[in-house]
């Protein structure tokens, strides 16, 4: 059975951030990249969604490298970020299925396991602190 001890603890606290921050960058290229795939999932009620998909992608661009730095503001702003693409992944989830979206997000075990995805990855953007004895 699997036990947590203290140091496996502060190994993953320790991880997750930088394997978030190296999430976002890989996104983040993504969205300059190959947008299309993001503007299908955006909510349709938002104008100008290439904008927002550079825009989205911009921000974990700058999350990530704010993750990987261990920089005091990128934990909360990559929370926050999480938050506000959420409604993205739930507009995949409901569309899931109807061909809309490109083939490997159209499956809806894919589209709606990202919804609850969301929670371990605001987890891990939280546990990006740095150390009392740094800057």
């Amino acid at each position: 059975m699997f036990r947590s001890t203290p140091a496996r603890s502060s190994t993953i606290r320790t991880v997750a951030p930088l394997a978030l921050g190296g999430l976002f960058l890989g996104s983040g290229l993504l969205h300059f990249l190959s947008p299309k795939p993001f503007e299908a999932i955006m909510p349709r009620s938002l104008p100008a969604p290439r904008a927002w998909v550079y825009g989205s992608g911009a921000a974990e661009l700058v999350c990530g490298a704010g993750l990987l730095t261990r920089r005091r503001w990128a934990g909360p702003a990559s929370a926050a970020l999480l938050l506000a693409v959420w409604p993205a992944n739930v507009r995949m989830a409901l569309d899931s299925g109807s061909g809309r979206l490109p083939s490997a997000a159209d499956h809806p075990v894919v589209a709606w396991g990202r919804v609850p995805l969301q929670i371990p990855l605001i987890w891990a953007a939280l546990q990006a602190r740095r150390s009392t004895d740094e800057k």
